[in-house]
């Protein structure tokens, strides 16, 4: 099973900040990104343009080991690696670009592929929920961004 969303979002954050915010590896990682389990979170490697985390949530209890890839300047691509849930190759990515009033236009493209019963059990209801689902992640996304780097605002 393999679901594919795409949607567009505006934000009052900047382009900038939320690139920021993606490209954290340091421990502050989970609050920045508060869906994240601590537990899960590791960092294998940063370098110049890529880096290798694994990252997951508590519940619903899934985990990948992600490939970022940022040599693009506008887009951040997450991939797949290694799953408890999809595919290696699966992947998410976002294109952040300035909405001309200081914020930001961000295209996500969210295209997983079940590894297995509890991969299709996941993508089964991300299915259903759809676009609306994935628009709505993304705003709480970039709010959650917003108030760990209030002071920096």
């Amino acid at each position: 099973m393999r679901v594919t969303l795409e949607v567009e979002v505006d934000s009052d954050v900047a382009p900038e900040l939320i690139r920021q915010a993606l490209l954290d590896f340091s421990d502050r990682r989970p609050e920045i990104w508060p869906q994240l389990d601590p537990k899960t979170y590791q960092v294998h490697w940063v370098g110049e343009t890529s880096a290798e985390a694994t990252e997951g949530s508590p519940f619903p209890k899934v985990w990948s080991r992600e490939h970022y890839d940022w040599s693009h300047p506008t887009t951040i691509k997450w991939t797949a690696v290694e799953s408890n849930f999809c595919t290696p190759g699966s992947y998410i990515s976002m294109d952040i670009t300035p909405n001309g009033s200081g914020g930001s236009r961000v295209a996500v493209t969210w295209d997983r592929t079940a590894a297995n019963l509890r991969g299709r059990v996941n993508l089964a209801v991300i299915a259903v929920g759809g676009n609306r689902l994935l628009r709505w992640a993304t705003r709480k996304s970039l709010s959650d961004v917003a108030k760990a780097y209030a002071e920096d605002l």
